[in-house]
Protein backbone atom coordinates (compact mmCIF):
# COMPACT_ATOMS: atom_id res chain seq x y z
CA UNK A 1 0.00 0.00 0.00
CA UNK A 2 3.20 2.70 0.68
CA UNK A 3 4.25 2.08 -2.67
CA UNK A 4 1.10 2.84 -4.54
CA UNK A 5 0.24 5.81 -2.35
CA UNK A 6 4.26 7.13 -3.49
CA UNK A 7 3.25 6.36 -7.28
CA UNK A 8 -0.14 8.63 -6.86
CA UNK A 9 1.16 11.00 -4.97
CA UNK A 10 4.46 11.44 -6.77
CA UNK A 11 1.59 11.53 -10.46
CA UNK A 12 -0.46 14.25 -9.31
CA UNK A 13 2.33 16.45 -7.84
CA UNK A 14 4.25 16.01 -10.94
CA UNK A 15 1.22 16.61 -13.59
CA UNK A 16 0.26 19.64 -11.30
CA UNK A 17 3.82 21.29 -11.30
CA UNK A 18 4.31 20.60 -15.15
CA UNK A 19 1.50 22.16 -15.89
CA UNK A 20 1.75 25.31 -12.99
CA UNK A 21 5.71 25.34 -15.14
CA UNK A 22 3.87 25.43 -18.85
CA UNK A 23 1.03 27.53 -18.14
CA UNK A 24 2.55 30.35 -15.58
CA UNK A 25 6.01 29.91 -14.82
CA UNK A 26 7.25 29.76 -18.25
CA UNK A 27 5.34 32.81 -19.18
CA UNK A 28 6.31 35.35 -16.88
CA UNK A 29 9.36 36.42 -19.50
CA UNK A 30 11.70 36.51 -16.50
CA UNK A 31 15.19 37.45 -17.17
CA UNK A 32 17.84 34.73 -17.79
CA UNK A 33 16.22 30.57 -17.01
CA UNK A 34 12.59 30.03 -15.85
CA UNK A 35 11.90 28.73 -12.25
CA UNK A 36 11.73 25.25 -12.05
CA UNK A 37 8.69 23.91 -10.18
CA UNK A 38 9.00 20.31 -11.63
CA UNK A 39 13.16 20.25 -10.40
CA UNK A 40 12.02 21.51 -6.60
CA UNK A 41 9.31 18.72 -6.57
CA UNK A 42 11.73 16.13 -7.52
CA UNK A 43 13.89 17.25 -4.87
CA UNK A 44 10.84 17.26 -2.52
CA UNK A 45 9.93 14.00 -3.12
CA UNK A 46 13.38 12.63 -2.93
CA UNK A 47 14.59 13.44 0.56
CA UNK A 48 11.51 11.53 1.59
CA UNK A 49 11.71 8.73 -0.97
CA UNK A 50 15.77 7.89 -1.04
CA UNK A 51 18.00 7.66 -3.64
CA UNK A 52 16.23 5.24 -5.40
CA UNK A 53 12.26 6.94 -5.44
CA UNK A 54 14.50 9.95 -6.42
CA UNK A 55 16.09 8.83 -9.29
CA UNK A 56 12.77 7.13 -10.72
CA UNK A 57 10.31 10.35 -10.06
CA UNK A 58 13.17 12.23 -11.65
CA UNK A 59 12.87 10.36 -14.66
CA UNK A 60 9.56 10.60 -14.92
CA UNK A 61 9.34 14.35 -14.15
CA UNK A 62 11.59 14.90 -17.18
CA UNK A 63 10.05 12.96 -19.10
CA UNK A 64 6.44 14.46 -18.83
CA UNK A 65 8.90 17.70 -19.26
CA UNK A 66 10.13 16.80 -22.59
CA UNK A 67 7.33 15.09 -24.32
CA UNK A 68 4.49 18.47 -22.68
CA UNK A 69 4.32 20.97 -25.54
CA UNK A 70 6.30 23.63 -26.01
CA UNK A 71 9.40 21.15 -25.62
CA UNK A 72 11.81 22.40 -28.17
CA UNK A 73 14.56 19.70 -27.17
CA UNK A 74 15.45 16.09 -27.98
CA UNK A 75 13.61 13.56 -25.74
CA UNK A 76 15.16 12.31 -22.41
CA UNK A 77 17.38 15.17 -22.44
CA UNK A 78 15.51 16.62 -19.25
CA UNK A 79 15.01 12.79 -17.87
CA UNK A 80 18.71 11.76 -17.57
CA UNK A 81 19.15 15.75 -16.03
CA UNK A 82 16.11 15.13 -13.65
CA UNK A 83 16.87 11.59 -12.91
CA UNK A 84 20.26 12.31 -11.60
CA UNK A 85 19.30 14.91 -9.80
CA UNK A 86 16.83 12.95 -8.04
CA UNK A 87 19.54 10.29 -6.63
CA UNK A 88 21.63 12.87 -5.60
CA UNK A 89 19.65 15.01 -3.53
CA UNK A 90 17.77 11.03 -2.62
CA UNK A 91 21.68 10.52 -1.05
CA UNK A 92 21.13 12.99 0.74
CA UNK A 93 17.84 12.07 2.21
CA UNK A 94 18.07 12.97 6.04
CA UNK A 95 17.03 10.24 8.89
CA UNK A 96 13.13 9.09 8.66
CA UNK A 97 12.64 11.88 5.80
CA UNK A 98 12.74 14.49 7.94
CA UNK A 99 14.88 17.80 7.36
CA UNK A 100 16.46 19.26 10.93
CA UNK A 101 16.57 22.75 9.48
CA UNK A 102 15.41 24.31 6.52
CA UNK A 103 18.80 25.57 5.57
CA UNK A 104 19.96 22.13 4.84
CA UNK A 105 16.39 21.45 3.04
CA UNK A 106 17.70 25.06 0.59
CA UNK A 107 20.96 23.83 0.21
CA UNK A 108 19.94 20.38 -1.35
CA UNK A 109 17.54 22.77 -3.63
CA UNK A 110 21.09 25.22 -4.14
CA UNK A 111 23.23 22.58 -5.37
CA UNK A 112 20.49 20.71 -7.54
CA UNK A 113 19.53 23.72 -9.18
CA UNK A 114 23.11 24.86 -10.23
CA UNK A 115 23.65 20.78 -11.67
CA UNK A 116 20.69 20.75 -13.44
CA UNK A 117 21.11 23.75 -15.63
CA UNK A 118 24.58 22.49 -15.98
CA UNK A 119 23.67 18.82 -16.98
CA UNK A 120 21.20 20.21 -19.12
CA UNK A 121 23.71 22.62 -21.02
CA UNK A 122 26.51 20.08 -21.19
CA UNK A 123 23.99 17.35 -22.34
CA UNK A 124 22.67 19.87 -24.89
CA UNK A 125 26.27 21.05 -26.05
CA UNK A 126 26.72 16.60 -26.62
CA UNK A 127 23.61 17.04 -29.23
CA UNK A 128 24.48 19.89 -30.79
CA UNK A 129 22.31 22.54 -28.95
CA UNK A 130 24.51 25.37 -28.15
CA UNK A 131 21.42 27.60 -27.08
CA UNK A 132 23.29 28.04 -23.87
CA UNK A 133 26.52 29.54 -25.34
CA UNK A 134 24.10 32.38 -26.73
CA UNK A 135 22.02 33.20 -23.93
CA UNK A 136 24.92 32.97 -21.43
CA UNK A 137 25.87 30.01 -19.11
CA UNK A 138 27.05 32.14 -15.89
CA UNK A 139 23.46 34.17 -16.52
CA UNK A 140 21.43 31.07 -16.61
CA UNK A 141 23.17 29.19 -13.66
CA UNK A 142 22.95 32.66 -11.35
CA UNK A 143 19.24 33.23 -12.58
CA UNK A 144 18.35 28.96 -11.91
CA UNK A 145 19.82 29.59 -8.70
CA UNK A 146 18.05 32.53 -7.56
CA UNK A 147 14.75 31.65 -8.63
CA UNK A 148 14.61 28.40 -7.36
CA UNK A 149 16.20 29.16 -3.81
CA UNK A 150 13.78 31.96 -3.74
CA UNK A 151 10.46 29.29 -4.72
CA UNK A 152 11.87 26.38 -2.79
CA UNK A 153 10.39 27.76 0.80
CA UNK A 154 7.23 27.28 -0.50
CA UNK A 155 7.22 23.85 -2.07
CA UNK A 156 9.93 21.62 -1.22
CA UNK A 157 8.38 22.08 2.58
CA UNK A 158 4.86 21.06 1.36
CA UNK A 159 5.86 18.18 -1.22
CA UNK A 160 7.89 16.52 1.63
CA UNK A 161 5.04 16.84 4.42
CA UNK A 162 2.63 15.50 1.55
CA UNK A 163 5.17 12.34 1.14
CA UNK A 164 5.59 11.40 4.80
CA UNK A 165 1.68 11.57 4.87
CA UNK A 166 0.88 9.50 2.53
CA UNK A 167 4.10 7.16 3.21
CA UNK A 168 3.51 7.51 7.52
CA UNK A 169 3.79 3.80 8.26
CA UNK A 170 7.52 3.35 6.17
CA UNK A 171 9.12 6.32 7.77
CA UNK A 172 7.93 5.41 11.19
CA UNK A 173 10.01 2.38 11.01
CA UNK A 174 12.86 3.61 8.96
CA UNK A 175 13.13 5.91 11.67
CA UNK A 176 12.96 3.09 14.36
CA UNK A 177 15.19 1.46 12.97
CA UNK A 178 17.35 4.17 12.71
CA UNK A 179 17.54 5.54 16.39
CA UNK A 180 18.72 1.93 17.51
CA UNK A 181 21.59 2.16 14.42
CA UNK A 182 19.29 -1.08 12.68
CA UNK A 183 19.93 -3.60 15.82
CA UNK A 184 16.59 -4.12 17.40
CA UNK A 185 17.71 -2.70 20.40
CA UNK A 186 14.38 -0.57 19.98
CA UNK A 187 12.30 -3.36 20.40
CA UNK A 188 14.40 -4.79 23.39
CA UNK A 189 13.97 -1.77 25.11
CA UNK A 190 10.47 -1.70 24.77
CA UNK A 191 10.07 -5.31 25.86
CA UNK A 192 12.13 -4.22 29.32
CA UNK A 193 9.64 -1.56 29.77
CA UNK A 194 6.68 -3.81 29.44
CA UNK A 195 8.40 -6.30 31.85
CA UNK A 196 9.30 -3.65 34.45
CA UNK A 197 5.59 -3.10 36.09
CA UNK A 198 5.06 -7.15 36.65
CA UNK A 199 8.27 -6.85 39.25
CA UNK A 200 7.03 -4.43 41.28
CA UNK A 201 4.48 -6.40 42.84
CA UNK A 202 6.11 -9.96 42.88
CA UNK A 203 8.72 -8.20 45.17
CA UNK A 204 5.78 -6.41 47.28
CA UNK A 205 4.36 -10.00 47.79
CA UNK A 206 7.58 -11.94 48.81
CA UNK A 207 7.96 -9.16 50.98
CA UNK A 208 4.90 -9.52 52.55
CA UNK A 209 5.14 -13.49 53.07
CA UNK A 210 8.55 -12.71 54.56
CA UNK A 211 6.80 -10.54 57.40
CA UNK A 212 3.94 -13.11 58.29
CA UNK A 213 6.56 -15.84 59.16
CA UNK A 214 7.42 -15.72 62.74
Amino acid sequence: MPRVNRILLSAVLLVLALVIQVSILGRLQLPGATPDLLMLVVVGLALVYGPTGGCLVGFCAGLLADLAPPSDHAVGRYALVLCLVGYGAGLLRPEGGRQRSALSALGVVAVAAVLSTLLYATVGALVGDTAARHVGLTGLVFSALLYDVLLAPFTVPLVMLLARRFDGDRVVNETERGADGGSGLGALARYRTTREPSATPYKKKRALGLAKRP
